[in-house]
């Protein structure tokens, strides 16, 4: 048997070592189009500031980890796929026969429509060699500024404080982090934020951006004056790397869409990670562009391939988020359903908020800020769908006595 896998980030490096665990004999390929060995994206910003070395950022740390389990890895790019033929095409030329192909390409960031990004000390946070020219640029007191206010961009926010940058963020929408927190979380951590110095311009877009000579950039915007800047780091999102597959026959939506084994609609093709449009744990289907998911995806998938029978039980949407210290998270459908109901506690002046959706009498979602403790207990309480009965009603009247509700109903003890 001759397995390839397409992409190796997370997803992929866990997928090849798992069908190695089931087979001894299999041919393995693993394809990456980056320089550097595999490693994980999320770790990024902890290079960019210090904390690790590139080699910190290294999915499997010793040197020949691949080589002693026979994984041939190839630094290339899949640039199509032939069902049919049971063939991939490489960008440099290559064809390559497979008996079962993984596709675990990720994603790639989004450009926004702006003249300018090509310029130098314009970068997205991606990639090794972005974290590289970003810290490069990222001096003490250099001018900064951060195009969106997302997820991915708060975290690279956290990181560059931590460098000492002067920063403005530019976001089109009117709130921060629209995608996990509603109004009243992102109206704290955009007070959070321009309290430790970083000037914040939601509904904002940037129309422009022009070389002001020296080496520094002009920063036009729709609403308000330019901005100078030394560097400017785009994060506006991602999207699933899945173009190389179009008119193959894999169905592709948000993502490639699989079934319960992270199967393709193409026979021997599976997918995994965040070009995957896999089994939600709410019963839908979704892209979780996060890394645990991905390495579930990457060993459920892999064992399927090997012929194995293991459904995914379906990820959980989860975002635990690090803003300049302020702690925020998001778990399940915490925007609610049609005929659910909410609780919350807010504490503007501790920047303390807690936000539970119920459907029912379960907890199907929950958004918190500035409030750490329990946080795998409001995990449990979601993905168990546990009925709180009277529970539900002691939780609206106070949404802190989480831990309460799990113990009395998820962990076992009496109410």
């Amino acid at each position: 048997m001759k397995y390839i896998i397409a992409g190796a980030g997370p997803a992929g490096v866990v997928a090849a070592e798992t069908l190695r665990n089931a087979s001894a004999e299999a041919d393995i390929m693993l394809i990456g189009d980056e320089p550097e060995p595999p490693y994980g994206r999320m770790a990024l910003p902890y290079f960019m500031v210090g904390d690790i070395d590139e080699a910190g950022t290294h999915l499997r740390k010793a040197q020949d980890h691949y080589e002693g389990l026979n994984i041939q890895v190839v630094r290339d790019r899949v640039a199509g796929v032939s069902a049919e033929k049971r063939e991939v095409t490489l960008a440099g030329g290559g064809v390559e026969s497979f008996d079962g192909l993984l596709i675990a390409t990720g994603a790639s960031p989004v450009k926004p429509p702006v003249d300018g990004l090509e310029l130098p000390g314009v970068h997205h946070c991606w990639t090794l060699e972005d974290a590289r020219n970003i810290a490069a640029r990222a001096g003490d007191g250099a001018s900064v500024v951060l195009i969106g206010a997302g997820f991915i961009a708060c975290i690279i926010l956290e990181s560059l404080l931590r460098r000492g940058v002067t920063l403005t963020v530019i976001e089109r929408e009117s709130r921060m982090v629209s995608h996990m927190m509603d109004d009243t979380a992102a109206d704290m951590l955009k007070r959070w934020c321009e309290a430790k110095g970083v000037i914040i311009k939601t509904a904002t877009q940037v129309s422009r951006i022009e070389d002001a000579g020296g080496g520094g950039l002009t920063v036009h915007l729709d609403n308000g004056g330019p901005v100078a800047a030394a560097l400017v780091v785009v994060a506006t999102g991602a999207r699933s790397n899945t173009g190389f597959l179009d008119g193959g026959g894999v169905k592709i939506e948000d993502g490639i869409v699989v079934d319960e084994f992270l199967k393709s609609t193409v026979d021997g093709i599976y997918a995994a990670g965040d070009c995957a449009q896999g089994p939600d744990w709410s019963g839908g289907w979704a892209v979780h562009g996060i890394q645990p998911t991905a390495a579930d995806h990457g060993r459920v998938a892999a064992i399927n391939m090997a012929g194995g029978n293991a459904p995914f039980k379906g990820s959980l949407s989860m975002n635990v988020l690090d803003t300049a210290g302020l702690i925020s998270t998001s778990f399940g459908r915490w925007q609610g359903v049609d005929g659910g109901e909410f609780a919350q506690s807010v504490v503007e002046k501790d920047f303390r908020y807690i936000r539970l959706a119920f459907e029912a009498d379960r907890l199907i979602g929950a958004l918190t800020l500035g409030r750490t403790q329990h946080v795998g207990v409001l995990r449990g309480l979601i993905q168990t769908p546990v009925h709180l009965g009277e529970w539900k009603e002691k939780l609206i009247a106070d949404p802190t006595l989480i831990m309460e509700a799990y113990l009395a109903k998820a962990g076992g003890a009496r109410v």
